[in-house]
């Protein structure tokens, strides 16, 4: 199959500039696309504008609805959509299902976000006036998304921007083509005006021209660090609104007091699920005073035991890497650390199998705070334990990158609990729970690099970044003087 992009409610001919592939077996094409030319970025960004002022005449609950039964729509093709998100991205399939039924979710809770109230009303010391607070959509949103959650993260992103009258460019990453294709076809049938939702497919080039459009009122990226600064260097002088996810280095600390079983189950969950490509996986485990041995015994075993194979296999646990750059990206990882001076205690290797992207799940043990591998985000299936000696040197580890997106504490102790809320520099903790995991009606959202200073994503708070606030002084007509 050959996709192209749907600009202005139209679907344009796909060329074969491009393809996604199965990394579980690359000979397996997925889709071949075509790749945005500037003159189609420019066409996209122009239909939104064209589209923004009916749209925002648009009550919200008729917005909503299109989004409810765009949520219908997907929870009615899950298994389907999520079969197509395995073969594309990777990830195993009980993961990928979760994911299509979360976005289903998302839609069906910014819908109800079209209910809440839109302003305030204040007294005056006019009796003859009244202020008052109104909500505005921001304008044309660009929306550049991650192949890590094709589905998710996209749905987090456009849901609420439609749902309070904003209209959209939606550059996915490049691998994961498919899956964008198919949620725009559902928002389309769901009865999405034309030009209202814009997609683009394409590469870092697409994303660039697009950030650098004057039309383009606010940009919402979940990415790489390197690339979300850029954007912020671009588009906050001109004004426009930026939202930046760019990914963590998140610590998980045991103490001794800690339920050891659990905290094995979810450490490993948090690590290895869907092969480590998480901006909240669990990167560093800080094991504090005597409980490091037992620990790293218990890791150790459950991490080789990790079954790796093609993702759409039921028993799998960890299937392949995004692609060859990222399997081997993280290979390279791994053997610097290893000359560095760690031990590898689990895994560490390429697996060889149909092909595909695969590194064995990878547990890394006599690791300093200083060692590159405890400040880079690797982003593969690996994690490192670091030794502590007290509940001081544990925090000052899991503070010790210039990252601070989740952490998690596994405690029995209600003083740790309150410690670790008050000073670990996380945006989302988790006490006895791996460090993934969320729900979109809390907001989601980090600390230092990991985010963009502002309203975070998901939740309420979702409603702040895709809206300006306006104050109004109303007095009635026959009251003027």
């Amino acid at each position: 199959m050959t996709v192209g992009h749907f600009i202005a409610g139209q679907w344009w001919p796909g060329r074969d500039d491009a393809l996604s592939e199965n990394p579980a077996r690359p000979a397996e094409e997925i889709v071949r696309h075509a790749l945005a030319t500037d003159a189609e970025v420019d066409a996209a960004v122009e239909a939104a504008d064209a589209a923004l002022p009916a749209w925002i005449r648009t009550p919200a609950p008729a917005r909503a609805a299109i989004l409810r039964r765009a949520g219908e729509r997907v929870a009615a093709r899950a298994e389907e959509l999520a079969r197509l998100l395995t073969r594309e991205e990777g990830k195993p399939l009980a993961e990928a299902r979760g994911e299509v039924h979360r976005a289903a979710l998302i839609f069906h809770y910014h819908a109800a976000q079209a209910w809440r109230a839109t302003g305030e009303v204040y007294a005056s010391s006019n009796p003859d006036e009244e202020i008052r607070t109104v909500r505005v959509p921001v304008g044309v949103v660009a929306a550049i998304t991650p192949w890590n959650f094709p589905i998710a993260i996209p749905a987090w992103k456009i849901a609420p921007a439609l749902v309070h009258g904003n209209t959209i460019v939606w550059k996915p990453a490049s691998p994961t083509p498919a899956m964008a294709v198919e949620l725009a076809r559902e928002l389309e049938a769901a009865g999405l005006p034309a030009g209202v939702l814009n997609l683009v497919l394409g590469s870092g080039r697409a994303g660039a021209r697009l950030v650098s459009h004057k039309r383009v009122d606010a940009i919402t990226f979940t990415g790489s660090g390197a690339v979300g600064r850029g954007i912020w260097n671009e588009a906050t002088p001109r004004g426009v609104r930026v939202q930046l996810e760019l990914g963590g280095h998140n610590a998980a600390i045991v103490y001794p007091d800690a339920d050891l079983d659990r905290a094995v189950d979810q450490i490993v969950i948090g690590a290895m699920g869907a092969t480590g490509q998480k901006c909240t996986a669990t990167r560093r485990i800080v094991a504090v005073g005597g409980v490091h041995d037992a620990l790293v015994e218990r890791l150790t075993e459950r991490v080789a035991a990790l079954r790796v194979g093609d993702a759409l296999d039921e028993s799998v646990d960890v299937g392949p890497l995004v692609s060859a750059a990222a399997r081997d990206e993280v290979a390279d990882e791994v053997a610097r650390a290893a000359r560095d001076g760690v031990d590898i205690a689990a895994g560490g290797d390429v697996v060889e199998l149909d092909g595909g992207y695969y590194l064995r799940p990878t547990l890394l043990t006599d690791v300093t705070p200083d060692m590159r591998i405890a400040q880079e985000e690797v982003f593969g299936p690996v994690t490192s334990v670091i030794p502590a000696d007290d509940d001081d040197e544990a925090i000052a580890i899991a503070n010790a990158t210039r990252f601070g997106l989740s952490a998690a504490v596994f405690t029995r102790d209600e003083r740790r609990i309150r410690r670790a809320l008050l000073e670990i520099d996380a945006g989302i903790i988790h006490v006895n729970n791996a460090t993934t995991g969320s729900e979109p009606h809390v907001p989601f959202g980090g600390m230092r690099e990991s985010s963009s200073q502002g309203p975070h994503e998901q939740g309420e708070t979702a409603r702040d970044f895709f809206t300006e606030l306006k104050t109004a002084y109303l007095v009635p007509g026959d009251a003027a003087p």
